[in-house]
């Protein structure tokens, strides 16, 4: 039995995450900040070193998706729950001598070359440079800025203290119905950007069951995670080959045809 630790588990990429680990071989614990009644979470204000200390007493696996996830925030908003929340996950880590981290990073680490206008993020140049994990950063907003350091706090603590960690750059975590509002028969940078990064939500459950639970050849581990997009630009080769991730959608197919889907509510990362 593997006691996983889920932070953020009351967001979007957190519910899926909960559903990611269907067997007995896993038992669960979920932390969130805000409420949510149709969840047995358990409070946790992330900036708080010993409450997180205490909370991740008895587990494993830390999936750490609690941050705050807008591409827009000013520096004021994301350096609480972003740097000083995510040193103390990796603290809480070592006094808790977990196996492993999965730290939720973004493609917003790795976008800025690609980006059609530098105060629209979520935009993407007619011809996109191919981004590999070993590629160097480059974050487009103030948000990417603290996954860069996110990483970087990743391969320090994978070094200094010998636990596994996996940096995970997820995409655009949409339903099947919400990627074809987003591009609406439209083809501008906004569209682009949303059939590259796509990853829906079948294709995220089985990436965090990969990133949590697969055997890792190198740690830490840099990993790109969206579904198969034909127009993708992140590559994935490395992902499928480092944590077995198989992904199955394509944000192609959902946009030529109605091909049924898993839809639910809106789901942004």
């Amino acid at each position: 039995m593997t006691n996983i630790a889920i932070t953020g588990a009351a967001g979007n990429v957190g519910r899926e995450a909960i559903d990611a680990f269907p067997d007995d071989d896993h038992e669960l614990t979920l932390f969130s900040h805000s409420e949510a009644e149709d969840l047995d979470a358990t409070p946790l204000e992330i900036t708080d070193e010993d409450a997180f200390i205490g909370a991740l007493e008895d587990q494993d696996v830390l999936i750490h998706l609690a941050a705050n996830a807008s591409p827009r925030a000013e520096w004021d908003e994301v350096r609480g729950p972003n740097v000083d929340g995510l040193y103390n996950a990796f603290e809480a880590a070592v006094e808790n001598d977990l196996e492993r981290v999965v730290f939720a990073s973004s493609n917003h680490a790795v976008n800025m070359r690609n980006t059609a206008s530098p105060i629209r993020p979520e935009s993407t140049v007619g011809t996109p440079e191919i981004v590999r994990p070993e590629d160097p950063t480059d974050p487009d907003t103030y948000y990417g800025v603290t996954k860069v350091f996110g990483e970087a706090m990743g391969s320090y603590y994978a070094k200094r203290h010998g636990f596994e960690v996996v940096n995970l750059r997820i995409g655009w975590l949409l339903t099947r119905d919400e990627l074809r509002q987003e591009c609406a028969d439209r083809d501008g940078a906004g569209e682009r950007y949303a059939r590259a990064m796509w990853l829906s939500p079948d294709d995220c459950q089985r990436l965090l069951n990969g990133a949590a639970t697969a055997t890792l050849d190198e740690s830490p581990l840099i990993a790109h995670g969206i579904s198969d997009n034909s127009e993708r630009f992140l590559s994935l080769s490395e992902t499928m080959q480092a944590l077995g991730y198989r992904p199955r959608d394509d944000s192609e197919d959902v946009l030529s045809d109605d091909s049924d889907g898993r839809d639910g509510l809106t789901s942004l990362s």
